[in-house]
């Protein structure tokens, strides 16, 4: 796939009601997956756009183990693309435009399970006369307060395990601007560590093709559950105390700063004047910024920082 001018390109079918389908499934089928670790259930709310297009949100609030989650689904669609949709795509301004897909974040109560973001979308962008335009994007990332180095590897294996049947070079590729996009410049600093991050993807070997564009984001979609569960079933049981709830709600402000300055999925939505409740359930429920704080050298928290914010390949 090129990432230059022929990012996107035009296409001779698009299957968007089969999209819309797995995107439904997906979001039953995570929401299923997180209510058995934690017991709890998602609320559902079903809403609709003024200017055209809906979704189906559904959060799970004060839960055993999920302090707050969000999972949702949208489908919207506009005479023309927010600005955001066309900061690096001028030829695409003034195109109608249709956006869907699932975007969760799951924010833990107990600070040794990481907090988790995924994402996996498709748009479609159209002017009369003219083939529509489109491309998928997504990926998923992990963010933990007080990280474990067999998580983090068991997270990142299967990232790469989803991507290898499509090719070496994918893994390594969608790794790395995953590093690249989850970073807070004013910080100088990593949000997580990082997993999979890909955008603008409609073809394969410089060859338009949307069934292998579409596989692809399902392989990237149905391996989320693989990679999280498991992590939050060994560590939802660990004893914690005062002192790590502080630091995760400390490092939740990381959390907060990036979706609120730089994350496309936040911008995108409330440019496109999508439901507000909906694109801001990604901020956690409990945080604070302490002024001008450090943790203690060779303290649990400052491990965060030296061994796993840096950007390094874990598998």
């Amino acid at each position: 796939m090129s990432q230059d001018t022929a990012k996107i390109q035009k296409v001779t079918h698009i299957e968007i009601e089969a999209v819309k389908s797995f995107l439904l499934d997906l979001q039953d089928r995570i929401c299923a997956a997180l209510e058995e670790q934690d017991g709890g259930k998602f609320l559902e709310e079903t809403w609709q756009r003024e200017e055209g297009g809906g979704g189906r949100s559904r959060v799970l609030e004060q839960g055993v183990v999920i302090e707050k989650g969000g999972v949702n689904f949208s489908h919207v669609m506009g005479d023309q693309l927010p600005a955001s949709a066309t900061a690096a795509r001028p030829e695409l301004a003034g195109r109608s435009f249709q956006a869907m897909g699932v975007s969760l974040v799951i924010h833990p109560r107990n600070p040794y399970i990481p907090t988790s973001h995924a994402n996996v979308r498709m748009f479609v962008a159209e002017k009369e006369g003219e083939e529509p335009v489109w491309w998928f994007g997504g990926g998923f990332d992990l963010t933990p307060f007080y990280a474990f180095e067999e998580d983090v590897i068991f997270w990142h294996q299967t990232a790469k395990n989803a991507c290898e049947p499509f090719g070496a070079d994918v893994y390594p590729k969608y790794k790395k601007w995953c590093d690249e996009y989850f970073y807070l410049k004013h910080r100088d600093e990593n949000r997580g560590v990082g997993g999979l991050f890909f955008d603008d993807l409609n073809s394969w070997q410089g060859e338009v093709d949307f069934d292998q564009s579409f596989e692809f984001m399902q392989a990237i979609a149905n391996s989320y559950i693989d990679a999280y569960c498991p992590i939050m079933a060994k560590r939802k049981d660990m004893e914690f105390g005062e002192r790590e709830r502080k630091f995760q709600c400390y490092r939740r402000g990381r959390y907060v700063e990036f979706n609120l300055v730089y994350d496309r999925g936040t911008i995108f939505g409330l440019q496109s004047n999508g439901r507000t409740e909906s694109i801001l359930m990604s901020l956690p429920p409990v945080t604070h910024w302490d002024y001008n704080w450090s943790p203690e050298d060779g303290s649990p928290e400052a491990k965060l920082y030296t061994d796993f914010l840096p950007h390094k390949d874990w598998v």
